[in-house]
């Protein structure tokens, strides 16, 4: 059974170590974060005015970039009960009007659901000079990373937990005195802080006579949310997404 305990934790990230378990497991857990936990995007743009010099398309694609925060309770449009018509459990009316000269800010949609908010507000939309104006009507509905990457929640990696082992000719002093996360133990030399480690640690043990090899069994995991839902919540979706193919895999 696989092994997991926390490490670190804040808004935007969390770090957990996965024991007894497989690189193939782990790979599946980071795929199941980034691309099939569902998230508010804004996916249609209708335009009724629009003389700035972005193009219709441009701008649209622009929009649906801004990150939303996603409330609970609403619906792939392909799982509700109003059959993909766009009703107020499946998606979320957007309205931005503006004049220039000014600076359009994600701050300025009007969005219909007040919980559904900017996660960005100072993200820039576009720039108006004198007369020219943006007015339209959008519509945000939840989608899957795997479909559009702007229905991604976030950035999930894992690395196999270091492991440092001295050779003959392994210059311990330079490495203790350098790499202040090593410590001398009984077992040999140990690594204090996993969530420290960095590549040019490595780099150092390995030039002054260490051999430093990646575990396959052991992982550190690590998932940064980009702010639509939280790092906890798109963790345990994701779990979600797991149990439930592996129990239609055994049907």
């Amino acid at each position: 059974m696989v092994a997991i305990k926390l490490l670190e934790q804040n808004e935007s990230e969390i770090k957990l170590m996965l024991d007894k378990t497989t690189p193939e497991f782990a790979n599946e857990i980071r795929r199941a974060a980034m691309f099939e936990v569902p998230v508010l995007a804004i996916d249609d743009v209708y335009f009724t005015k629009n003389s700035s010099a972005i193009y219709d398309e441009i701008l649209a694609h622009r929009l649906g970039l801004v990150v939303l925060k996603t409330p609970k309770g609403y619906n792939l449009t392909s799982e509700c009960t109003c059959n993909g018509k766009l009703c107020a459990k499946c998606s979320v009316k957007i309205v931005l009007k503006a004049k220039g000269p000014v600076t359009v800010y994600a701050k300025d949609m009007k969005i219909k659901d007040p919980d559904v908010k900017a996660v960005h507000p100072e993200t820039v939309i576009v720039k108006l000079l004198e007369n020219q104006e943006i007015e339209l009507e959008a519509v945000a509905i939840l989608g899957r990373g795997a479909e559009h990457a702007k229905w991604n929640a976030g950035h999930a990696y894992y690395l196999g937990t270091p492991e440092i082992e001295a050779t003959k000719n392994a210059d311990a002093k330079a490495v203790l005195e350098r790499v202040p996360i090593v410590e001398k133990s009984s077992k040999g030399f140990e690594i204090k802080d996993v969530t420290q480690w960095t590549e040019a640690y490595g780099e150092i043990c390995q030039k002054n006579g260490f051999v430093v090899k990646n575990s396959d069994s052991q992982f550190m995991f690590t998932l940064e949310s980009w702010g639509s839902k939280s790092p906890q919540e798109i963790m345990s979706e994701a779990v979600e997404v797991i149990e439930q193919k592996a129990k239609n895999a055994k049907l």
